[in-house]
């Protein structure tokens, strides 16, 4: 265990942060006066940043490479980027570091482009660097290392983890956004596996080394531009099946599960791929993680998202080999270039407009759900004619680890879009349906007064629609049903559409951080949310609903047609820290897990919550430095996150078994 090495302490602590140093270069203006393509940016760039770069390694510490440099220089003026339509370097890629480390950059530099080749020397460069320090300081396993890896093959799995590391480092110095880790055990296991049959290694060897690889990816996250600190896309995916139907699953993956936990880290991000033979044990191992309070595994259901992605258009082989992007979408190694979190689309602004429009008109409740699958329809092709087309920044690196494939124009081209507030959105169509068509306990005149007025003057309705009306998570096929409805017409909506890329658009149950921008767009809504309170994350009940429990809310949560909406967005639970008390506590939850993966679940994510301590944290930060908690598709640490996301973890339900 690593943990209490001075080392571990170092990077934990951001001592690190006291070895960066800003450059002040305004390349922008170089690169333009100089008429550079913009391949020839960032390559260039790269190379500079290599340059300025200082190796740094800490005693005992085995896995090197920390970020000296704390900025990345634009390459491209605002001028440039509004006449090209620049959205920024592509992201969410699951690029093939695996290939490269089986390969070696010297063999790799044979076949690539002239900036690849740029980008290959830089990195070589800087490597030496590193290996011209190890020599100093005498640290000859760092040495034997470095001789060999990038430039050659990897031989062993200290050697695969370094040139992984290497890799990875490189790709953020380029600037690129969120690269997922990939199918870590899948890939790297044949390393490990040679290394424990040559004595080499032994388990627990291993295990500290891959502990210290764990580290690394922790070292600069705060350097990442997410949209909350934790936001990086560093998630690792373990388990599921190969193209052959084989369990991949591995003593690599049971180390990959300790190592997280002996570390207590947010990254890497670990997504566990299980399915209904997946044995009761391994959900247990699991489950010690969330106990752990880590806000991970995610599980990922292959029984359900293989078929799906099929009927997308990928093919077996492909589908077979997912993983996901930086939070929950589903994305292909290697070959694909899935923008899927491109937009989102809300249910309950779509229901609000038909509301203004046309619920006084509507003869029945299925004339006004047909004016709520008018404005759904809309929505979308607002959303993909706004994202039709658009330039994005070249990255030569990231173009060399697409096997294959040009990164802008890859054997899969497709688009995800979030569907959000799915639970609002169903809960007010549920409350509607019921009240105003069915029992007219409420006319379309009150209810459209009392939400313009955020129910001001109007308890007794406020009450009925919050605390009485039907909610998601009850197993109720009343609004449940709704909900079904909500999601095939949001799949519909996008059905046919094409990109610039010849791609399509997928639909989501995600939400991704629209659940706090959407609804501070919104007034109050049907089902009794107040204006400026927040939707659900992801697909989840509504912050408010009273259920009867996660067995009910799983039971709601599974009956959606999730084939036709697979773009990615897990069902979100968080349990109160009491049920880990003991171990029938995990066994209590990992059941609980299987359960939704036998009720065909697509997609699941826990949390370990304690909310006296949760509002502690908020007045006395200074005290939980490493309270780390799930917060939409990621772990962060609780008291690095704006406040609004702070109070959405703790307003959420916290369920017992």
């Amino acid at each position: 265990m690593i943990s209490n090495k001075e080392y571990f302490k170092f990077y934990v602590n951001h001592e690190q942060r006291n070895l960066r140093h800003k450059v002040d270069w305004n390349l922008a203006e170089e690169y333009s006066k100089a008429g550079l393509n913009l391949k020839s940016r960032m390559a260039d760039r790269f190379y500079r940043l290599c340059k300025e770069e200082k190796p740094i390694i800490l005693p005992d510490e085995k896995i090197c490479f920390v970020r000296t440099v704390s900025n990345l220089p634009d390459v491209i003026t605002e001028q440039e980027k509004d006449e090209l339509g620049i959205w920024d370097c592509i992201n969410n890629l699951a690029l093939d570091y695996y290939g490269a480390i089986d390969k070696g950059l010297i063999e790799m530099r044979k076949t690539a482009d002239e900036y690849a080749k740029r980008d290959i020397d830089s990195i070589i460069m800087l490597s030496d660097k590193y290996l011209e320090e190890a020599k100093r300081l005498g640290r000859n396993d760092i040495v034997e290392v470095l001789t060999q890896v990038p430039r050659y093959p990897a031989r062993n799995f200290r050697e695969a983890l370094q040139f992984f590391r290497i890799l990875h480092y490189a790709i953020w110095l380029e600037g690129y956004m969120h690269n997922t880790v990939g199918r870590f055990d899948l890939n790297l296991w044949k390393y490990l596996k040679k290394d424990l049959e040559e004595g080499t290694h032994t388990k627990e060897s291993a295990l500290e080394l891959l502990e210290d690889f764990f580290l690394s990816f922790n070292k600069d996250s705060d350097l990442y531009r997410g949209i909350q600190q934790g936001d990086n896309g560093q998630s690792m995916m373990l388990g599921g099946i190969d193209k052959d139907g084989n369990d991949v699953f591995n003593l690599l993956s049971e180390l990959c599960l300790e190592a997280s936990y002996n570390n207590g880290l947010i990254d890497p991000k670990i997504n566990l791929r299980v399915n209904k033979n997946t044995p009761i044990e391994r959900f247990e191992l699991a489950t010690k993680l969330t106990k752990r309070g880590l806000g991970f595994p995610q599980y990922s259901n292959d029984d359900i998202v293989i078929p799906a992605l099929q009927k997308l258009g990928y093919d077996y082989e492909d589908a077979a080999n997912y993983t996901v992007a930086a939070c929950w979408e589903f994305i292909i190694p290697g070959n694909a270039v899935d923008i899927v979190n491109i937009d989102g689309l809300s249910y309950p602004k779509c229901i609000d407009i038909a509301l203004h429009s046309s619920l006084k008109s509507s003869a029945n409740y299925d004339k006004f759900f047909n004016a709520v699958k008018k404005e759904i329809f809309n929505e979308a092709e607002r959303i993909c004619t706004t994202w039709k087309s658009g330039y994005k920044l070249p990255c030569p690196l990231v173009n060399l680890l697409m096997p294959g494939a040009d990164y802008l124009k890859a054997k899969y081209n497709n688009y995800g879009i979030h569907g959000c507030g799915i639970s609002t959105g169903a809960d007010s169509l549920a409350a509607i349906k019921k009240y105003v068509f069915e029992e007219k306990r409420i006319t379309p005149d009150e209810l459209i007064d009392a939400i313009d007025n955020n129910f001001e003057g109007y308890s007794e309705l406020l009450h009925l629609l919050r605390y009485e009306a039907p909610k998601m998570g009850n197993n109720d096929d009343f609004v449940d049903s709704i909900a079904v409805l909500l999601l095939d017409t949001f799949a519909e909506s996008l059905k046919g559409r094409k990109n610039e890329c010849g791609g399509i658009f997928r639909a989501g149950t995600g939400s991704a951080m629209y659940y706090v921008w959407m609804a501070d767009e919104l007034g109050a809504s049907p089902d009794g949310r107040r204006k400026g309170e927040p939707l659900g994350a992801n697909f989840s009940v509504s912050l408010f609903a009273k259920t009867k429990g996660p067995v009910s809310v799983i039971a709601s949560m599974t009956k959606p047609h999730f084939e036709n909406v697979i773009n990615g967005g897990p069902l979100t639970l968080e349990f109160h820290h009491s049920v880990f008390a003991d171990d029938d506590g995990i066994s209590k939850v990992a059941a609980l897990v299987r359960t939704f993966i036998l009720k065909g679940g697509h997609q699941l994510q826990l949390n370990m919550v304690n909310t006296e301590k949760l509002y502690d944290a908020q007045k006395h930060p200074e005290n939980y430095k490493n309270l780390v908690v799930r917060v939409w598709g990621w772990s962060g640490y609780f008291v690095e996150l704006d406040k609004c996301y702070q109070d959405h973890v703790i307003a959420r339900q916290t369920y017992t078994i």
